[in-house]
């Protein structure tokens, strides 16, 4: 009977080739297929980050369209599972990329948890996250002695609620909040210190050390440093 494969949930880093771990870049050159998350439009990022490792490989664009629709997702996950689990009842080895880490607001975490439900095998190997790389890209601290760090993602709900605890604090995906962001952050006092980097280590990366100067429109692959007001 032959061997089923085992999917890879590589987490491939904020953007920035050279930040992939040297056990991402193994699996990606041993796989047999490489899983590309494909939203319907635009760049493929995280492909294009590991597109020099990968030269060669059959490559498989998993549908994960941008939409809230809970069914919607659920559809496309459910789909892109199915597609998976076929490859690996073949004994093909699969590396699905995506940005950053797989743990942390990824599109893989929910194909995963469906392909082990099916009883296949299938492991995670983190990278480096886009608030770690904009932490360094700062030569700040996300958090010191005992401050408590907290990472919201700023596009799905209001933020008060955060803002409120005493804690340092990281807003992904705040792109299309950013005007709302700084007023909540003015608001509670918190705008002073704030910082942002917008595409963190890719080629159009831009560095905001003083988050209340930004005036401009910012991308979705923005991430805010908050220095909590108690801790200050």
């Amino acid at each position: 009977m032959m061997d089923k494969g085992i999917l890879y949930g590589i987490g491939v880093g904020p953007g920035d080739p050279e930040l992939l771990t040297t056990k991402a870049v193994r699996l990606l050159q041993e796989a047999d297929i490489i899983a590309v998350p494909d939203k319907g439009s635009g760049e493929k990022t995280a492909l294009n980050i590991v597109k020099d490792y990968i030269v060669g490989k059959e490559l498989l664009y998993c549908s994960t369209p941008m939409t809230r629709d809970a069914q919607l997702l659920d559809a496309g996950y459910t789909a892109a599972a199915e597609e998976l689990c076929a490859l690996l009842e073949q004994g093909k080895t699969v590396a699905f990329i995506t940005l950053g880490d797989p743990t942390v607001y990824s599109t893989y975490i929910y194909i995963h948890k469906k392909v082990v439900t099916k009883g296949y095998q299938a492991q995670i190997i983190p990278g480096v996250t886009s608030f770690c790389a904009v932490a360094a890209r700062l030569g700040r601290s996300l958090c010191e002695g005992s401050e408590r760090l907290m990472i919201v993602p700023a596009s799905h709900k209001e933020v008060d609620d955060c803002l409120q605890v005493d804690a340092n604090f990281v807003f992904m995906k705040a792109g299309r909040e950013i005007g709302a962001l700084k007023e909540k952050l003015s608001a509670y006092d918190l705008l002073d210190g704030a910082a942002m980097v917008e595409n963190c280590s890719m080629e159009t990366e831009r560095v905001y050390e003083d988050f209340a100067k930004l005036e401009q429109p910012s991308g979705y692959f923005s991430v805010v440093l908050v220095k909590g007001g108690q801790t200050q």
